[in-house]
This record gives C-alpha cells, structure tokens and sequence, in this order.
C-alpha cells in the first residue's frame, strides 16, 4: 500500500494601512475554471511543497511566481489553517505594498477544452488586487478567512501594547 502524504501549501498575506484602514492583497486563480467565478474565489498567494522543504521558502518561492514581486519586511509567523480538501497551509504576514497591475504570474498547462486533446496555457494568477477586510472576507476562499483574523487580532494586541 503506497503512503499517502499530505498536501501542504505556503503563502504569504501582504498587508498596508492606507488612512488606517487595513488592506489585504489577495490574487485571483487564472484558467478556465476560475474565469466567472469571484466571491469565494481569491486566495493569498501561495502553493503546494513537498515535505522536508521549508514552509517559508515555499512561501516566498510561491509569491514571487504568482506575483513577480518579492515579499520583504518582519514576518507574522500565522497558524496552519486546513482547508476543505484537506490540504494544510501554512501563511505569513508581511506588512508592504505591490501595485496589483503589475502582477506577473508563471503559467501552466491544462488540457484545454476539455477532451480536445489541445495543451493550452494559462497564468496561475490573473489578477490581484488590495481589500479591505470586509471585502477581502466576501472575495477570499473561506478556509482562508482565518489568516485575515488573525492577522487582525496580531494587530490589535501590538497596537493595545
């Protein structure tokens, strides 16, 4: 019987604070599948690694591919959310900016139409964008609303310090 591993992804949640309000950088899945789909579409950027690599150089690597950006500043080590497919992810928090335009996404092949026997590319990520949190937790994939919570509750008790 082959062992089965878990699926593990890693990403990062970019942060700002324009006029004190928090925002939160979120991108959305490219090909056809996701093409109309939005509320409840978006995720962090992030991706899968294999065990025995480092979670956060995944997540780096992951957000630099979905992005053409590097995330740089302190890091908010979150807690691993598992998700409905039973993939876990593992996130942090990075307070920074990006001009959502400017995401430059690797691509991927997909057998497109299906059973047309055609090899079509399309970017991992079509677009990103900045939210507030309201609108982040409506446009976000649900099992990752627990990343903005908690990068709001870090904010909260280090602005209460």
């Amino acid at each position: 019987m082959p062992i089965m591993t878990k699926k593990t992804s890693a990403g990062i949640l970019l942060y700002r604070v324009r006029e004190g309000v928090l925002e939160v950088f979120l991108v959305h899945p490219g090909g056809p599948y996701w093409e109309k789909k939005d509320a409840g579409a978006w995720s962090i950027p992030k991706g899968e690694f294999n065990d025995g690599d480092d979670p956060l150089q995944a997540a780096r690597r992951e957000f630099q591919e979905e992005t053409g950006s590097q995330a740089a500043g302190e890091l908010i080590a979150l807690t691993p959310l598992k998700q409905r497919s039973g993939k876990l992810v593992y996130a942090w928090a990075v307070r920074g900016d990006i001009d959502a335009s400017s995401v430059q996404s690797n691509l991927f092949s997909m057998e497109w139409p299906p059973h047309s026997g055609q090899q079509r590319e399309f970017p991992e990520i079509d677009r990103g964008a900045w939210f507030t949190v309201a609108a982040a937790n409506e446009k976000i994939l649900p099992g990752q609303r627990g990343f903005i919570r908690q990068l709001q509750e870090h904010l909260d008790a280090t602005s209460r310090q």
